[in-house]
């Protein structure tokens, strides 16, 4: 007894089975609640511009912190908190 009709293979049923998952987290994904998507817009922007607040003051102290990857997600995904979280990590490390 044959249970897949002439000409279908098993792998191909399986691609087929992946593509419409695929598309259903696709679909998911571009719709996120859009107030999740401006939360973090806002936190990126207020993190960014406290790091360059926190650069721009600390330079008259000898106090910068390099604005690379890393901090920049962790400024821009926490805000103001990840601002804080540099800083002190920052004065710890030295």
């Amino acid at each position: 007894m044959q249970l897949l009709p002439a000409g279908l293979e098993f792998n191909v049923i399986i691609a087929y089975a992946f593509g419409i998952i695929l598309i259903y987290l696709i679909g998911r994904m571009f719709l996120m609640p859009i107030k999740l998507v401006f939360k973090l817009i806002y936190n990126g922007l207020v993190g960014g511009i406290m790091l360059w607040v926190v650069n721009l003051v600390g330079g008259y102290f000898g106090f910068t912190i390099g604005i690379n990857a890393i901090t920049a997600l962790v400024a821009g995904f926490l805000g103001l908190p990840g601002v804080v979280l540099l800083i002190l990590f920052k004065i710890f490390i030295n």
